[in-house]
């Protein structure tokens, strides 16, 4: 796994969950995009069944699954959509990226176009799912087929780095769904940037301050004077 937001596949655990605190589960929905071929398929069905078929067939349409999931603590259903990459699948595709909750924006690592296409499925996917802030949606960029001979690899480590950080600066996990490397990691490390995001909306930072001395009318000359309501200013958040 590369960039700043490692996690440990230690902080995932999936199956039946047993909550102490409360069987709640919070329902996720999460897209994976990106061209035919770069194993988004292969990917879902590593992550929820632990299988990978080496003769997988491109996804028509779209397909989704269910996974249930535990990450520190806090229990998720997972509800993943693989969508088909080909261009003449785009109006079937696009009409169930509204009500996303994070996005997997996915390329091959010997695949070069897909890596450049990356672009081009991110403003596919704020317009279709009329995405208001793109700065803060939690997208998650995969590099599939880690497994592949270093000879066949067409898109280094650090030339994703360099595109996340000039596209809002998502995690960027490197994946083998054929060997099972870093897929648990990467739906974790997807839940865990939509769990931050949440937490900055429920808990927003309050940087304009009030300086109460100053709301008191310079008139007045005695400190026990009473200061009307509509007077003083609090601050909360």
């Amino acid at each position: 796994m590369s960039g700043n937001n490692a996690m440990t596949v230690d902080t995932l655990r999936s199956g039946n969950i047993h909550n102490r605190n409360s069987t709640r589960s919070t329902l996720l929905k999460v897209v994976i995009l990106g061209d035919g071929g770069v194993g988004k398929s292969c990917l879902m069905n590593r992550f929820v069944s632990n299988h990978f078929d080496e003769h997988n067939f491109y996804t028509i349409g779209v397909e989704f699954l269910n996974k249930d999931i535990e990450i520190n603590g806090e229990s998720y259903t997972l509800q993943i959509w693989d969508t088909a990459g080909q261009e003449r699948f785009k109006t079937l595709r696009t009409p169930f990226y509204r009500g996303s909750d994070i996005c997997l924006l996915t390329y091959a690592v010997d695949d070069k176009t897909s890596f450049k296409n990356l672009a081009l499925w991110r403003s596919e996917f704020l317009y279709y799912a009329d995405v208001e802030e793109a700065s803060t949606f939690p997208f998650i960029v995969v590099g599939n087929k880690v497994d592949v001979l270093e000879s066949e690899k067409q898109v280094t480590t650090e030339e994703a780095k360099a595109w996340c950080a000039e596209n809002g600066d998502p995690p960027l996990v490197e994946t083998s769904a054929k060997d099972a490397t870093n897929v648990e990691a990467a739906f974790a490390a997807a839940v865990a940037a939509w769990a931050r995001l949440e937490a900055k909306l429920e808990h927003p930072i309050v940087e304009d301050t009030v300086d109460l001395s100053k709301q008191l009318s310079p008139q007045r000359s005695s400190c026990c004077m009473p200061v009307s309501s509509a007077e003083s200013t609090f601050v909360t958040s």
